[in-house]
């Protein structure tokens, strides 16, 4: 496993379910195109999985 991830935000959460809402609110996205770097753990592997149609990842 990677160090850290690198996140960005390419998908807009405005016409998700709810729940996708929330998980990008709460991993920290509040713009379009916006990238956060956030440690590998389990916990951040599965909120990014379960909005994985909406980010791209990379392992740095």
């Amino acid at each position: 496993m990677a160090e850290k991830l690198r996140v960005t935000l390419v998908k807009s959460p405005i016409a998700q379910v709810p729940k996708n809402k929330k998980t990008a609110e709460a991993l920290g996205f509040k713009k379009l195109h916006q990238t956060r770097e956030f440690p590998d753990n389990a916990a951040v592997r599965g909120m990014l999985k379960q909005i994985q149609h909406m980010v791209e990842v990379e392992e740095i």
